[in-house]
């Protein structure tokens, strides 16, 4: 467990921050801040290199990657709590962009890597993307991503693949894509059949399949012919955004130098279930 120090801001009137220096004694004297570690002394806010403490102390012992810590901000938004809403961007006000993830109190998938952002009137923005799990949690379940097909006619199982049959009358290709994740209904439980490979509706040729790569690991063969059939978007081309009524978001950065964060913005839309 890493240790930390804790501060008391006199404006705030809280302790908003931790720091990842763990001194043995500290001292204020003539507008310098000092701190004492393994009987060494340190001037803080002097070196180049930010967010790096007692460099020559993890040095001697083996570990100079432990003088760095990345800077992470924890918030929340909170706006209108009683309403469900979807979280669908991050907007940074700043001069860099941060690497951010999202959770709520119905997902915990959202995420924004610090090279998906783009720059744009001096602003960083980023939509979120779900992650997702393969196969898919129960969480995702109960979430719009998930679309019902109906029951199969046959199934036939090849190698590395398989194709799933469907009556004339079962309408598969409007929204269904490659890359989706294909699901089963065995005994009342999913279970995670493969991923999209092919979809082939052509009803005046009597053609209407779905064929799906098996290879992946974590699928389960489809054990017979005719099962009630599912499908869940690909979490991050087709992400809606984090849904909850609150979002507690973490942005972290690794620079080691001097970077400004100004505000944390996010379109926010109610959501109509």
């Amino acid at each position: 467990m890493a240790n930390y120090t804790l501060t008391y801001s006199e404006s705030a009137q809280g302790w908003p921050s931790f720091y990842s220096y763990y001194p043995d004694f500290m001292i204020g004297m003539n507008s310098y801040f000092y701190t004492f570690r393994a009987g060494n002394l340190y001037r803080h806010n002097v070196n180049a290199s930010r967010n790096t403490f007692y460099a020559d102390y993890w040095t001697r012992l083996g570990d100079v990657n432990d003088a760095f810590t990345a800077s992470k901000i924890i918030s929340v938004f909170n706006d209108v709590p009683l309403e469900n809403k979807l979280f669908k961007t991050l907007n940074l006000e700043g001069d860099t962009a941060w690497g951010a993830t999202m959770v709520t109190d119905i997902q915990n998938s959202g995420a924004i890597e610090s090279t998906w952002f783009e720059k744009k009137e001096q602003s960083w923005f980023g939509f979120v993307r779900n992650t997702g799990d393969d196969p898919a949690t129960a969480e995702e379940y109960s979430l719009r991503s998930l679309n019902g097909i109906g029951n199969s006619l046959t199934t036939t199982i090849a190698a590395s693949d398989s194709t799933i049959n469907f009556a004339l009358a079962v309408e598969i290709g409007s929204i269904l894509s490659i890359g989706d994740n294909f699901y089963f209904v065995d005994s009342g439980v999913s279970k995670w059949a493969g991923t999209v490979l092919e979809v082939n509706s052509d009803i005046r040729r009597g053609i209407n399949n779905v064929k799906i790569d098996t290879t992946p690991a974590g699928t389960v063969a489809i054990p017979g012919d005719v099962y009630l059939f599912l499908y869940i978007k690909n979490s991050v081309a087709e992400s809606h955004g984090v849904l909850g009524h609150y979002c507690i978001f973490e942005i972290t950065n690794t620079s080691t130098s001097k970077i400004e964060l100004f505000a944390v913005e996010s379109e926010v839309m109610k959501s109509y279930p």
